[in-house]
């Protein structure tokens, strides 16, 4: 993929790394010391709540429900409400959802009135009381980085392979579980960006680049592990020290989107066809009602399909345009259109599942979100490898805006990132994509995942990969339970 050569130019991280080991070591030795093991009570107006919340109606639904569930909780404190802010309504901040650019607006608005900023997502569920006493162990007058810790065990290309020597010393949040920064963080966080504005740069993996970001350019603390913002895999009991948890769960919203209802279309070209489309064809292919291998060969044994467009050894934007016309103008009632590469490994029974809970009438973008120069005028997007799920009305929209390809060889997913942007319709997260392989994800990032893709065959059996990752148990999921947003749920 084009976004992985970009990626190559951070390895030079790998220079600090004696230096960055030593300060883990010190400061989380010196943090540890510094808990206050609850001496210090806190209140509920000590604490601003934000939820990582989307502007697609499904998600901002999820995101309201869980906003009212904090208020309920909190009434019953007798205290002032606590402040609950939803990230996908500070429109007026460019990039919002990827944290940092808030941070100038959160110290200058909140910095004298709060003493903690917790961040959570749509599906975490959050236990106030432990919450207050958990943030009460630390001296908030402190800088502290705290939450659910995630390691890489190997270096891996979506962090730019930062700390090859040894990644695992490296710790950044599992945004599912929960996490906190302290004010004099956020203060510090404010000043840093002050004084050197974020770059034009790709957003890849926010959890890590923000980790990195205050430890490196804001020289701030490492992150603090902390045991009671937790995850729970598959139906494990709740342990009763947490106050955050995260279950595991497949999106589902009553009866899953009909095969037939999905278009299928895999990108390829004539040198992989003996390699990489026989894969799909003994993993998923059966699983699509409506599949169509776009290449620049015509093979009837395939079959492929020409588009006039010839293979380009860079992006495939001119590929992908006379996809989505193809789509528009040939399936005129489909609709779904899902975008792979020929090297994407997906599960279309899970997708099936995920998409009862998105309306193909609204414009939905929706994949594994990256970010491009958010920090200076720039735009989310959808990255390809990972499978890009388009409704009909957005693409019904792209192509009535008359957004087009600078060139054949753009990158047909930055650049679809970027119509969309012009024309208000956002990139829709979902974590359950995957631009890499199952060994590039932290164990426990995993665990609470039902993964719908993952994408690359190097240095794996793609076909092992699928069978482990991918395939559906006789219940409708690989050992885990899904949860069911028709049924009445206790946030």
């Amino acid at each position: 993929m084009k976004i992985c050569a970009v990626m190559f130019i951070s390895c030079v991280v790998c220079f600090y790394f004696s230096a960055v080991v030593s300060l883990l070591a010190e400061d989380v030795g010196t943090q540890v010391l510094e808990r206050n093991d609850g001496s210090t009570s806190l209140e509920l107006k000590d604490v601003l709540f934000i939820i990582q919340s989307q502007s697609n109606s499904f998600h901002a639904k999820r995101a309201q429900e869980l906003k009212s569930d904090i208020l309920k909780q909190a009434a019953s404190f007798h205290q002032d409400h606590p402040k609950v802010l939803l990230i996908h309504e500070l429109e007026e901040h460019n990039g919002a959802w990827t944290i940092l650019p808030l941070m100038s607006h959160f110290s200058a608005i909140y910095g004298r009135n709060v003493s903690w900023i917790f961040f959570f997502e749509e599906e975490t569920r959050v236990n106030i009381s432990k919450l207050l006493e958990t943030l009460s162990k630390f001296e908030r007058t402190k800088e502290w980085f705290l939450g659910k810790a995630l390691y890489d065990e190997e270096s891996t290309i979506i962090h730019h392979y930062a700390f090859a020597e040894n990644p695992a010393v490296f710790k950044y949040p599992d945004f599912a579980a929960g996490w906190a920064l302290s004010v004099p963080l956020v203060n510090k966080l404010a000043m840093a960006l002050k004084t050197e504005p974020l770059k034009s740069d790709f957003t890849i993996d926010l959890k890590h680049e923000i980790a990195l970001y205050i430890l490196q350019k804001a020289s701030g603390p490492p992150l603090t592990p902390v045991g009671e913002f937790c995850t729970v895999s598959g139906n494990a009991i709740i342990p009763v020290h947490c106050a955050t948890t995260f279950k595991t769960y497949l999106p589902f919203c009553g009866d899953a989107v009909k095969k037939d209802d999905i278009f299928v279309a895999v990108k390829t070209c004539k040198k992989f066809h003996k390699e990489r489309l026989p894969v799909i064809k003994k993993t998923w292919e059966d699983q699509a009602g409506l599949i169509e291998y776009f290449s620049d060969h015509e093979d009837a044994s395939i079959p492929t399909v020409y588009l006039g467009v010839p293979n380009t050894e860079r992006g495939h934007c001119g590929k992908t345009f006379a996809i989505l016309k193809r789509f528009f103008h040939i399936f005129p009632k489909m609709p779904w259109l899902v975008l792979v590469d020929d090297d994407t490994l997906i599960s279309i029974p899970r997708l099936q599942k995920l998409l009862s809970c998105y309306d193909a009438q609204e414009p939905v973008f929706l994949g594994e979100r990256y970010g491009y120069g958010l920090g200076s005028g720039g735009y989310s997007y959808i990255t390809g490898g990972g499978g890009m799920v388009l409704s009909r009305a957005a693409v019904e929209k792209l192509l009535q805006s008359g957004c087009h390809c600078y060139s054949n060889d753009a990158p047909d997913d930055m650049v679809l990132g970027m119509c969309f942007n012009n024309i208000g319709v956002p990139a829709t997260h979902s974590p359950l994509f995957h631009q890499a392989r199952p060994v590039d994800y932290p164990k426990e990032y995993l665990e609470h995942q039902i993964p719908v893709s993952f994408h690359k065959h190097w240095n794996i059996d793609p076909v092992e990969v699928y069978r482990k990752w991918l395939i559906d148990d006789e219940d409708g999921v690989r050992s885990f339970s899904v949860q069911n947003h028709h049924t009445k749920e206790e946030l």
